[in-house]
């Protein structure tokens, strides 16, 4: 690192200038008044970084205090990465490494178990030991061909809302839960930028039959003029949340059934949601695609294996390297008991990324071996490993930031 390369956490009145870099490395003009006002509650003391050198800004990385829902139902505190750039001009001068450096080092010390983040590129985050943990599906669906089975779950109603949606919607997500592996906490502060990020969205809640909410949906319509274009008209769907079934299908009912629409999109959907099943023809949504979602970095391999539940097999010994944050490096034994450093032989070798990869249960530990992401010194291990990582659901974050 050039001896006069300092990276510290930014002053309030330093803000600003950190999302300004941040916007320029993304293409994006500088925010405005009104888009600073409204990003400015995202930006929390002492969790803001910039990297100087020369008395000028060169990179900015910033995290949200937010929590991780893993294996068996533990809610781990978690650092929600963002924000994280170098300037044009700066970049392949190890600006990024020294900003990861600070970060982790500071997580570490702070007692947060575990980091994520949503990769704009995937080979930048794997060399600080993050790995992709969960997937999304995007689905596409055309209005008059997609209808929802009549014999599917339904009851309640669904009502549009509108300025109480600021209020509303966080009580309702943290009443929902965090219902499965990968999901997160989203702050109050989070609710302002998801509901104008890209211009005012529509909202939607489900009520059950005790007219209590345990759903909603967030879309924006985008339309073509018919006079010059084809006239068509899509919901884009960018969040949907429901406490159970009946609440998720009314949701999806109600898309289907708006009038004037010609196609419904929507990403960050779960890989395993059974939307085609409830369709009176599954070929009417169409996978359009899977990608990686939540990316996820052990910030403390061993607080953060023991706090998530194992499947009922013969433990394992784990070795693992970690060159970023080497004190994290060494031999875990991991088993239905839970998880703790031991100094029995290792009977699999691997990175920390790839630790990370198998943390949620998105993907077994043989089809890493087979990759070859994982050593393998006792072909027992591998089978063992596959039944002690694997989660009772797919994990899904569904949560941007």
């Amino acid at each position: 690192m050039p001896a006069d390369r300092e990276v510290r956490p930014l002053a309030r009145e330093e803000f600003r200038a950190a999302r300004a870099l941040f916007n320029a490395a993304l293409h994006w003009p500088a925010p405005t008044d009104e888009q600073w006002e409204r990003t400015r509650p995202q930006f929390e003391d002492g969790r803001v970084l910039g990297a100087f050198s020369g008395g000028e800004l060169e990179g900015t990385a910033r995290s949200l205090a937010s929590s991780l829902t893993v294996p068996g139902g533990a809610v781990l505190p978690a650092a929600a990465v963002t924000g994280v750039a170098v300037r044009a001009d700066r970049t392949r001068r190890g600006v990024m490494t020294a900003l990861m450096h600070e970060q982790l080092g500071g997580l570490m010390r702070s007692g947060e178990p575990v980091a994520m983040l949503h990769a704009s590129e995937s080979l930048i985050y794997g060399r600080f030991g993050y790995g992709a943990a969960s997937r999304t599906r995007t689905v596409s669906m055309r209005s008059g061909h997609a209808r929802i089975r009549p014999d599917a779950p339904s009851g309640g109603h669904v009502r549009l809302v509108g300025d109480e949606a600021q209020r509303l919607l966080p009580e309702l997500y943290r009443a929902i839960g965090q219902r499965r592996p990968g999901m997160i906490e989203r702050p109050d502060s989070w609710w302002t930028g998801r509901l104008h990020r890209d211009g005012p969205v529509v909202v939607a809640v489900h009520s059950d039959e005790r007219g209590e909410d345990d759903g909603f949906v967030l879309y924006s319509p985008k339309t073509r003029d018919h006079r010059f274009d084809d006239g068509s008209c899509t919901l884009r769907v960018s969040d949907l949340q429901a406490a159970d079934t009946t609440a998720a299908v009314q949701l999806w009912r109600f898309l289907l059934d708006v009038d004037m629409v010609t196609h419904v999109v929507a990403a960050d959907r779960p890989v395993d949601e059974p939307l085609e099943w409830w369709l009176t023809d599954r070929r009417g949504s169409q996978v359009t695609a899977v990608q990686d979602d939540l990316w996820v970095r052990l910030v403390n391999v061993e607080d953060a294996l023991d706090a998530r539940s194992y499947g009922q097999a013969p433990p394992v010994v784990l070795d693992v390297r970690d060159e970023f944050l080497p004190e994290n490096a060494g031999q875990y034994r991991v088993g239905p008991d839970g998880a703790g450093r031991t100094k029995e032989p290792a009977q699999l070798r691997l990175d920390v990324a790839t630790l990370a990869s198998l943390y949620l249960g998105d993907v077994a530990p043989s089809t890493l071996a087979d990759a070859g992401l994982v050593e393998v010194r006792d072909p027992d291990a591998v089978t063992a490993a596959d039944v002690l990582f694997a989660a009772e659901r797919p994990p899904w974050c569904g949560t941007g930031f």
